[in-house]
């Protein structure tokens, strides 16, 4: 008996010491200006941008890197209308330590920066600054590498719950919109707050292109406020909000200027940034409160090319007359990187412009986390995604079918995100 009991003890033993040590979860965040200076004309989109008079706020890259073993993962988030996969693709090379295909890069979206895109302004010319453009590049890679190079021991929460107040409508029926903020925080073994990025579907257009004021609009107040309420670095990254989820500046005291519509009159002021900024701040702070903690969260980042064909001659012509070489087929296809990312209990799923609410709450809703998130504006910006139903179905969608790639665009991404994610290992399904 007693042999027997030493067999066991000395096998157990040997399970013990065999199975590999708990991986540790390390976070760094960091940001970096890129306020064009002199000011640079301001870009709402396609057409030609704005004189920019003067500025409220500073446009920044934003990051937090995830480390957990031997995956790392960086999270970007530029104060700008959109990033090209051609220029997320000059920042990966900046930033050889990590894998390129597990750096994330999105725009907030703001109307209020200068042309990323270098739009062709259909004479020969372009919209664009590629001098700005490459300055952007650089400081987006030193926000990368600086969190990288700050990574410290850190605790991981996560949060969704609707965000309350008046901060985001649907400008074409504005009822139909995801009122859900996800809130993802990371916390150091001091208790220090490391970042704190948040997950919402909206256009930051309060002060729009026509102005003449370049901005982030809300989402710099929103950031400048959780830092100065926790510390560390406020991120922002937008979510599904195409066609049409915008912020909600309606003054909504006054009649509507066509009640028939619903279509009220905004208020396009710096102070209304500030109102709206400071609302999603006090929502984040509020829906992350009580999270509990999620020590050494798992990591896991996945990466697929999908291909889309371009049936639009806009979009055809942006990609063929912009001087920054848009990669292209010549069977009138773009490729893009889609990412599924398993953060503790949390997915996340990227999405390369800007799709309509219901494909975002379809994915939501097929998607394996506990907290289902969706990067949109992420890896590339291509213009609207619709389903196929939806596409130049009613008067209101035709801008925004349009500025789409085409019909089936939603319908691939929709096929192709949720056929990799189901391919893929959960998320953790407990805190």
């Amino acid at each position: 008996m007693r042999k027997t009991l030493i067999v066991l003890f000395i096998t157990l033993a040997a399970s013990v010491i065999a199975q590999p040590a708990q991986a540790e979860m390390r976070v760094g965040a960091a940001m970096q200006i890129i306020t064009p200076n002199p000011l640079l004309p301001i870009s709402g989109g396609v057409g030609t941008p704005v004189p920019a008079k003067e500025k409220r706020g500073d446009l920044t890259a934003r990051a937090v890197v995830f480390q957990n073993g031997k995956t790392t993962v960086a999270v970007a988030g530029l104060d700008l209308l959109g990033f090209p996969s051609v220029l997320g693709d000059r920042v990966r090379k900046l930033v050889p330590r990590i894998a390129g295909e597990n750096i994330l890069i999105g725009s907030t979206h703001s109307h209020s920066a200068p042309d990323c895109y270098a739009f062709p302004d259909g004479k020969g010319g372009h919209t664009g600054d590629l001098d700005y453009i490459d300055f952007v590049c650089n400081q987006a890679a030193k926000a990368i590498n600086e969190a990288l190079d700050r990574l410290e021991p850190a605790s991981i929460r996560i949060a969704t719950d609707e965000a309350k107040g008046q901060i985001a409508f649907n400008y074409y029926a504005p009822d139909l919109y995801d009122r859900r903020m996800s809130v993802i925080q990371a916390v150091g073994r001091s208790g220090n707050t490391i970042a704190t990025l948040v997950n919402y579907a909206t256009h930051p257009e309060v002060l729009g292109n026509g102005r003449g004021i370049l901005s982030p609009d809300c989402i710099g107040p929103m950031c400048d406020k959780i830092e100065q309420q926790t510390g560390g670095t406020a991120i922002f990254m937008n979510s599904a909000q195409g066609g049409m989820v915008t912020a909600d500046n309606r003054n909504l005291d006054e009649p509507p200027r066509d009640a028939q519509r619903a279509y009220w009159n905004g208020t396009g002021t710096w102070d209304e940034c500030l109102r709206i900024g400071h609302l999603m701040a006090d929502e984040a702070l509020r829906i992350i409160g009580d999270a509990p903690q999620q020590e050494n969260a798992t990591l896991f980042c996945g990466a697929i090319d999908v291909t889309f064909p371009v049936e639009s001659e806009l979009m055809w012509a942006i990609i063929e007359g912009s001087p920054l070489n848009y990669p292209s087929g010549d069977d009138h296809t773009v490729t893009a990187q889609i990412n599924v990312v398993n953060l503790g209990n949390a997915q996340i799923l990227t999405i390369p412009g800007e799709a309509l609410p219901n494909i975002g709450f379809y994915l939501k809703r097929k998607m394996h986390g506990e907290h289902n998130l969706l990067f949109g504006l992420t890896n590339d910006a291509f213009g609207y995604i619709l389903t196929k139903v939806d596409f130049m179905s009613f008067p209101r969608y035709d801008y925004v079918s349009r500025t789409s790639l085409g019909e089936m665009t939603g319908e691939i991404l929709i096929e192709k995100s949720l056929e990799f994610a189901d391919r893929l290992p959960r998320p953790d399904q407990s805190p």
